[in-house]
C-alpha cells in the first residue's frame, strides 16, 4: 500500500534551492512525528530533518541553517525546503514516519537530488 509519496527533486547548481513535498494519505498521518530522510550512494540512509505533530523540528547537523522542514495537515502534505544546497546534498531523498517505529510505512521511491555545476 502506497501511503507517501515524494517529489519535487531535481538537478540544481550548488547554491540553489528546492522543496520537496511529500503527500501522505490521510489526516492520521498527522499525529506522527514525520522526517525526511535521504541516502548517498555507497551510504547508509540518514535522517535529515524531523517535525513533530505540533510543530517542532530537528535538524541533522549537516543541513541545519539551509533546510526547513514543515508540515500543512490540512493539505495532508510535509515539505522540505532546501537552500544553499551543496553537492553533498546529492541523494535520494524520502519521507516516512519517524515516531512511532511501529507504524513507519515501507520506504516508496523516494526523490532524487542532485546538486551540481
Amino acid at each position: 500500500q502506497v501511503q507517501l509519496v515524494e517529489s519535487g527533486g531535481g538537478l540544481v547548481q550548488p547554491g540553489g534551492s528546492l522543496r520537496l513535498s511529500c503527500a501522505h494519505s490521510g489526516s492520521i498521518f498527522s499525529i506522527y512525528v514525520m522526517g525526511w530522510y535521504r541516502q548517498a550512494p555507497g551510504k547508509q540512509r540518514e535522517l535529515v530533518a524531523a517535525i513533530t505533530s505540533g510543530g517542532n523540528t530537528n535538524y541533522a547537523d549537516s543541513v541545519k541553517g539551509r533546510f526547513t522542514i514543515s508540515r500543512d495537515n490540512a493539505k495532508n502534505t510535509v515539505y522540505l525546503q532546501m537552500n544553499s544546497l551543496k553537492p553533498e546534498d546529492t541523494a535520494v531523498y524520502y519521507c516516512n514516519v519517524v515516531s512511532p517505529v511501529s507504524v513507519r510505512t515501507a520506504w516508496g521511491q523516494g526523490t532524487q537530488v542532485t546538486v551540481s555545476s
